[in-house]
């Protein structure tokens, strides 16, 4: 399985999202959401020196906005390891969201209910610059170890069914820039045949709606793109645990995770307001 090699680029942006072009941006605080960006699961604390490497940012900028996020309590200092690590209240930002999410309280019970029907993990997910993260994830394997997938994850976009559905859906020249900023983390020969499968998923969504990818062991995973009212593109998905083929899960539960998209999207429709 091809892997991402470390890269400082990847702080850069390509947002597909072109409603505020041309508008006055905050650079302070774009930098700041930067920093707060480079903390992922499984990074507890990072200090100055790394943080300027994830972000690109200079050494003298980092130290001047972890400061002030210190100050204001979104970071905490760790004085004996001379770094930083997220504070409650980031937490307390992303209950907020998922809380008054309109998208989440017409989903969630419809996905829920084919996840106990089909036995199947049903995930929402939205893009966030070169990745994915789950809005919501229903996971019905009951063993804790197999329950890794949670809200606010971050999956690649390039080797997941949930961001080649993604891609699927973006103009030419915004994906091609997206995938050029991708591809910097990449050896060339290892970027090669993920470029193609990225290619043939866009002739595959194209023709059914549908794209599959199975890019860990044993698992086969399912994705169609789910357009919200308003104009948001986001990425529903199905997957399970098998040995079968990948065309095998399609032809069993494809029909359904297209059903499941067309139920939440009608109910969003039913619950924007008039006008």
């Amino acid at each position: 399985m091809a892997t991402r090699i470390p890269d400082s680029t990847a702080n850069i942006s390509a947002n597909p999202s072109q409603r505020f072009d041309g508008v006055s941006q905050n650079r302070s605080l774009a930098r700041g959401l930067d920093i707060l960006r480079a903390f992922k699961p499984g990074t507890d604390l990072l200090g100055n020196g790394e943080l300027a490497e994830r972000t690109g940012l200079s050494a003298a900028t980092v130290s001047r906005l972890t400061q002030t996020l210190v100050t204001s309590g979104f970071l905490e200092y760790e004085r004996g390891a001379r770094a930083y690590r997220l504070a409650a209240p980031v937490l307390s930002l992303g209950h907020a969201m998922r809380a008054a999410s309109p998208v989440l309280k017409a989903a969630t019970p419809f996905m829920q209910d084919v996840s106990n029907k089909l036995k199947v993990n049903i995930g929402l997910a939205s893009a966030d610059r070169t990745e994915m993260v789950y809005l919501e994830s229903i996971r019905y394997n009951r063993k804790p170890s197999l329950r890794t997938i949670v809200a606010g994850q971050r999956v690649p976009i390039e080797l997941t069914s949930l961001g080649r559905a993604y891609l699927a859906t973006l103009d030419a020249r915004t994906r091609q820039a997206l995938l050029e900023e991708i591809m910097q983390s990449y050896r060339s020969a290892s970027w090669k045949p993920i470029s193609a499968e990225i290619n043939k998923t866009i002739e595959k969504v194209a023709a059914t709606g549908l794209c599959l990818a199975s890019w860990q062991p044993g698992v086969v995973a399912m994705s169609t793109p789910l357009t919200v009212p308003g104009g948001q593109t986001l990425a529903l998905n199905l997957s399970l645990i098998t040995d079968d083929a990948a065309s095998t899960v399609e032809r069993q539960h494809g029909a359904a995770l297209l059903a499941l998209k067309n139920k939440i999207v009608h109910e969003l429709e039913r619950r924007a307001p008039a006008g």
